[in-house]
């Protein structure tokens, strides 16, 4: 059976899987950032300046992402043909080209969808949506090395000439760049108005946990326990407060700033007589889930605009954005921006 489109043709399976290769290396690389400062090695290091630096990285992940959505398609259908070969190996890079394109190929549709689902909050599995994602990426960027390794000389040969070819790639990059447009918006806010497939890109900060999906009410006896000294809300309104304009950014992509307003970890705690610099887990009301609890390094418990947040655009926190008080500290994921809190506990 003989394939004489253009789509099919070396030199255009050989580009869009150049192109393909470079959206997943770009996710892959932002994706392991996200993974670490979630799940910190004891050697990682990540800053609390620049305040958006998460946002970005995270933003480029999710972007690069949606990119390939319409990449894999595309290189599919040019490399389909070659199930029809004969006979089914030819060499030993034959054989490791055609293993490459299997494994890639399940482990790309893997990540793309879970992605997919994750960012839409839809989880259809029974498994930890992050260490899954995670350990597939690792499968996935394995498998375009090695497929890159075997077919570097047609990525490298002559530019196409042929215009129907020509064609073909522009229409797959056109579809590519419609669809980060169209998504965008959820990051880069210039891009909102016309981001059409833009998830939480409303004007108001989104909310992904709600206070009663989280099980936490308004308790009139609360205090924050801080290194085992106990303040009330009262006590903490009448600290030195600062204000700061700072970033939500949400594993899923989405990102929203708003001015928060609150007493600097760093003061919290020298009043309690502990050392600003030392690591503290954050802990909160909610019983149960898996984000209760969290972590600030030293780098982000020392700087003066990681906030232990009272109000949100001069009001009073919302319950559900995490009454009495939360965290907000710059270049943090949304999920370690702890809600609820009622105890720091040094470490």
């Amino acid at each position: 059976m003989r394939f004489r489109s253009a789509a099919h043709h070396e030199k255009a399976t050989s580009r869009i899987g150049l192109w393909l290769g470079i959206a997943f290396l770009t996710c892959f690389v932002t994706g392991l950032i996200s993974h670490a400062i979630q799940h910190p090695p004891s050697w990682f290091f990540w800053p609390s300046r620049p305040v958006n630096l998460y946002r970005v990285t995270q933003g480029v992940h999710v972007i690069s992402g949606v990119a390939a959505i319409p990449l894999l398609p595309a290189k599919l259908w040019s490399v389909y043909p070659k199930l029809f070969e004969r006979p089914l190996v030819k060499s030993v890079p034959h054989a490791l080209e055609r293993g490459s394109i299997l494994v890639l190929s399940g482990a790309a549709f893997f990540e793309l969808a879970t992605g997919i689902l994750n960012v839409g909050q839809n989880y259809l599995w029974s498994f930890y949506f992050p260490d899954a994602h995670h350990a597939v990426a690792w499968v996935a960027v394995g498998s375009i090395l090695v497929h890159i390794a075997v077919k570097l000389p047609s990525v490298r040969r002559d530019p196409l000439p042929d215009p129907s070819r020509r064609a073909f790639l522009r229409t797959t990059w056109l579809a590519s760049g419609v669809a980060v447009v169209a998504t965008a918006g959820v990051t880069v806010p210039f891009l909102r108005d016309v981001s059409l497939l833009a998830w939480r890109s409303g004007r108001g900060l989104p909310v992904n946990r709600t206070a009663a999906a989280a099980g936490v009410t308004r308790d009139p006896s609360w205090t924050l326990e801080v290194a085992g000294k106990h303040f009330t809300l009262a006590q903490l309104n009448m600290m030195p407060q600062t204000t700061a304009e700072l970033p939500i950014a949400c594993v899923e992509g989405w990102s929203q700033s708003a001015s928060w307003t609150g007493v600097p970890v760093a003061d919290l705690l020298t009043a309690a007589g502990a050392r600003p610099g030392e690591a503290v887990r954050v802990h909160s009301m909610e019983r149960e889930g898996l984000y209760r609890t969290s972590t600030l390094p030293g780098e982000h418990t020392s700087d003066p605009l990681t906030l232990l947040a009272l109000r949100c655009d001069g009001e009073v926190l919302d319950l559900d954005h995490g009454y009495p008080c939360r965290i907000i500290a710059p270049s943090r994921p949304g999920v370690s921006q702890t809600k609820w809190v009622n105890r720091l506990e040094v470490l």
